[in-house]
């Protein structure tokens, strides 16, 4: 069986690259991303994080406790939104124009930081693209709230290959995150006690069985495919 058959190891294994293709692009954004922060006036980290989700659906009250299960949101972080005008609560939260309006502009920053990053690996781009498009819609079988919540992504026409990537890869990351809080809780855990969990069998059983679960998606690509999907991320350039 080669690596790219042993799809708990290979899960494993592209779950770091996709963790490092999404902090890079966001490390790299940061100098444009700070002066447009800066140009609106707003308090923006939660409009950063949810850019692919705002646009397209409501954030519901289960879909922000998933999302931020190890990092919660407050109320009155919430009311700084409503009372700067990005969001508006109706039950569930929706973005306004102000919030569609900042969310633009940062899709054109960062598809001018991927444009330049990954400039050497522009050829590649629409077939890793599409690679991660096809494992967001069979993840939806299986996704969690947090999945649920994010995927799919907001993507207006026009929007190219690196920032599909991107946010592609970032919406991934939640139906991982909810095959490893599902199994955790199976364990009695909480979101306090499994960070806080140091290394050990009870650790190494939780990892194996998220693993296992996150693998699900990446059955339904070949072995050509999931091979170019690791090894093209691990070209893709990063700061």
């Amino acid at each position: 069986m080669s690596r790219f058959d042993d799809l708990p190891g290979y899960a494993a294994s592209i779950a770091s690259l996709i963790d490092a293709v999404n902090l890079g692009v966001h490390i790299a954004s940061r100098p444009l991303s700070r002066e447009l922060t800066e140009r609106s006036g707003l308090q923006t980290d939660l409009l950063v994080d949810l850019r692919f989700v705002l646009p397209v659906r409501p954030l519901t009250a289960e879909g922000l406790a998933a999302l931020y299960r190890y990092n919660p949101f407050d109320r009155a972080e919430i009311d700084v939104q409503i009372a700067q005008g990005t969001l508006v609560d109706d039950g569930a939260l929706h973005a306004t124009a102000t919030a569609l309006s900042f969310i633009a502009s940062l899709y054109e920053v960062h598809a001018a930081v991927t444009g330049e990053l990954w400039a050497a690996q522009a050829d590649r781009l629409l077939e890793l693209a599409d690679l991660a498009g096809r494992l967001l819609k069979a993840g939806a079988a299986g996704g969690g709230a947090a999945f649920a919540q994010a995927s799919p992504p907001y993507e207006p026409a026009g929007t190219p290959p690196g920032v599909l990537l991107f946010n592609r890869l970032a919406v991934l990351r939640y139906h991982r995150a909810d095959a490893h809080a599902d199994t955790w809780k199976r364990e009695g855990l909480t979101a306090d006690q499994i960070i806080a969990l140091p290394p050990g069998p009870a650790r190494d059983r939780i990892e194996a069985e998220t693993n296992r679960r996150a693998a699900w998606p990446y059955e339904i690509l070949t072995t050509r495919d999931r091979q170019a999907l690791l090894l093209g991320l691990s070209a893709l350039d990063l700061p």
